[in-house]
Parts: structure tokens; C-alpha cells; sequence
């Protein structure tokens, strides 16, 4: 099953996230954070592009507060990561907890590079299941919607 395209989203104005130890202030990155996102019955697909760290992390975390729909499963699709570090897995695994909290699950998919080196180091898959494919991981949520 080939994903439907994904709705991108400006990433907006950046600010400080007002953390004492943030060193660099939002923006800081060299690859800008790109959002986007696309609800599917009983999940929301969402597209995480560029870096995930301290400067961004509350940016992703304020976008999937906005767009994440009760109930819903969420895959989060990170072909386009190319940096991650621990304030955006504590993002992910917040996350995770609000979809365990309403029943549903988390999933991340396509990620590789130095965000897969990350997760394989903290063991990310004993908490999060992790798939190749954005498909393989949609695939593991139509199944748990037709027999849940």
C-alpha cells in the first residue's frame, strides 16, 4: 500500500523555548525542521524532515499537539530526519504515552542514519516499534483496526 501524500506545514516563526539550558536559540539548526502531516481513518500520519534537537523539539512537540486527533494511532514518518537527538525522542516518547493514554499506539518509520544509530543505542524499539517502510508500519495499523 503506497502512503497518501502528506499536507506540509510552514514551520512558522521560531522562538526561544524559554529552557535555561537551551544554549542556541530556535532556528539554530542547519537543516530546518520540516512538518507534515496527513489524518487517515483512525491515524494520523505525520512527516518529520531535517533536525530534531533542543532548538526544534518544542516546535514538534506544539505540532503534534495541534494536529493529533484523540484515539488515533500515529506513524511518524521519518525518511527526511537527518538529525534527532534526545529532547526530540523525548518529544516521540511523550507522544507515545498520550496515543498509550487514548488506546492507541506509536509508530516510526523509514528512519536511517544517525537518528536510527540514536534509537538502536537507547533501545527504542523495545518501547516503539520501528518499520523500514512508512507502508510496513501503516500496514501494522490497518491490521490492529480491523481486528481491534
Amino acid at each position: 500500500m503506497k502512503p497518501p501524500p502528506v499536507r506540509s506545514a510552514s514551520p512558522g516563526p521560531r522562538s526561544s523555548n524559554g529552557d535555561p539550558r537551551c544554549l542556541f536559540p530556535r532556528g539554530a539548526s542547519t537543516s530546518p525542521l520540516t512538518l507534515g502531516h496527513r489524518h487517515l481513518p483512525g491515524t494520523s500520519l505525520i512527516a518529520v524532515g531535517g533536525e530534531v534537537d533542543l532548538a526544534t523539539s518544542g516546535q514538534l512537540a506544539d505540532y503534534i499537539d495541534r494536529i493529533r486527533r484523540p484515539g488515533d494511532h500515529m506513524v511518524f514518518d521519518l525518511t527526511e530526519l537527518s538529525f534527532l537527538d534526545c529532547s526530540g525522542l523525548r518529544v516521540l516518547m511523550s507522544s507515545a504515552r498520550q496515543a498509550a493514554a487514548d488506546d492507541a499506539g506509536v509508530r516510526l518509520a523509514g528512519v536511517r542514519g544517525t537518528p536510527a544509530r540514536l534509537l538502536q543505542i537507547v533501545r527504542v524499539h523495545a518501547l516503539l516499534p520501528v518499520y523500514n517502510t512508512v507502508e510496513q508500519a501503516l500496514a501494522t495499523v490497518l491490521t490492529i483496526a480491523r481486528t481491534g
